[in-house]
């Protein structure tokens, strides 16, 4: 779907590192700064224990589960905005992203160089967001240029566009990202056209150690605070340990898991949560032939969700046929769930729910 979710942070805080665990790519990983320059990019499987359990009582030949992209971004540093470190380049890589997971450094390691000297994560997330808003100034600067012209020719949407900019750019100015910047749903989608770096939904990687994960640490407890001022979501995970994780075989991994007291690798949450931040919510598709899990747009109608299976579906869309995964788990089949009268049928108007179980009717 062309829909991605970037891995920022300050260089050596363990971005390439949870970036390999969660692609089991090689991005490369070193203890300097810059090691990565051009953004890796990996397709990563969501986690869902529901299209395993579908793929268990339809007794089905082949189960495809839905996909998040990742890119590991390079490290910024403070003068990033004005060109420092390769500033340029890896903003725009940003920019180019849907979604930000922002990886901060929540351990101490003498033998892992910390950029600024010391462990202190609420300093490293404000040069980060700092170097952001200071770029998304300059773009709001850019664009009332623009629309100088139109707004002398009394240009009436212009001067709106004006107005709500300079009440942006305030905003901005005092160090408050464009996400919680308050306007209605014309001037947050004329943000929007701007592409601003602090539009972005972001979520924290907490990057621990061992024992971070298990029971946290005042780094970790810091940053969860943050997140909670911001509405944000923290994921503690140990980058290390995930690391070791992605490169056992299924019967290891559990052991390894019931060893470090885990239920599921840490990864797992951090793809989960991106797929949300990102705005997509998981239908599937059912059948002995084959179990799938489709990836939709949270708002997508039955004929957008049935135009990702092929764009056929779409265009001859007649109806969707639809029943709740938890009407079908609690039930334990597609027959009690007619039975219960809780199989419906749905027009064009229908907006897919998570967890849909649908199948179209459509014109060739």
């Amino acid at each position: 779907m062309g829909i991605a979710c970037g891995i920022v942070g300050l260089p050596n805080v363990g971005k390439s590192t949870l970036f390999n665990a969660l692609t089991s790519n090689e991005a490369e990983a070193a203890n300097y700064p810059f090691c990565t320059i051009d953004p890796n990019v990996g397709v990563v499987n969501v986690p869902d224990p529901r299209l395993k359990k579908l793929v268990e009582l339809y007794e089905t030949d082949r189960d495809v589960p839905t996909t998040v992209e990742f890119v590991d971004i390079a490290g910024l540093v403070k003068g990033a905005s004005k060109g420092e470190g390769l500033g340029n380049q890896f903003l725009a890589n940003i920019r180019q992203c849907d979604a930000v997971a922002h990886v901060v450094r929540c351990f101490e390691d003498e033998n892992v160089v910390h950029v600024h000297g010391g462990v202190d994560p609420l300093h490293d997330i404000d040069i980060i967001e700092t170097e952001l808003i200071l770029k998304d100034v300059d773009s709001v600067d850019k664009r009332l240029q623009a629309l100088h012209k139109l707004v002398r020719a009394n240009d009436k949407d212009a001067k709106e566009e004006q107005e709500l900019l300079h009440q942006l750019q305030a905003h901005l100015d005092t160090g408050k990202p464009s996400r919680s910047f308050q306007c209605d749903d014309k001037g947050r989608a004329a943000i929007k056209s701007i592409q601003l770096l602090t539009d972005k939904p972001v979520m924290y990687v907490a990057n621990t150690n061992e024992e971070g994960v298990r029971s946290g640490n005042q780094y970790v407890e810091a940053v969860r605070k943050r997140a909670a001022e911001e509405g944000a979501i923290v994921v503690p995970i140990c980058a290390k340990i995930e690391a070791e994780i992605s490169q056992l075989d299924a019967e290891d991994r559990e052991l390894f898991l019931a060893d470090l007291g885990m239920e599921e690798p840490g990864l797992d949450r951090v793809i989960r949560e991106a797929y949300g931040l990102l705005g997509l919510i998981t239908y599937f598709t059912a059948g002995k032939k084959e179990c799938r899990a489709w990836t939709v747009r949270k708002g997508s109608t039955a004929p957008q969700a049935a135009g990702v299976i092929h764009t056929d579906f779409e265009k001859g869309f007649i109806r969707a046929e639809v029943m709740a995964y938890s009407d079908w788990d609690r039930l334990g089949s597609e027959q009690a769930v007619k039975d219960a009268g809780l199989y419906r049928i749905e027009g064009k108007d229908y907006i897919v729910k998570d967890g849909d179980i649908m199948y179209f009717r459509f014109n060739v």
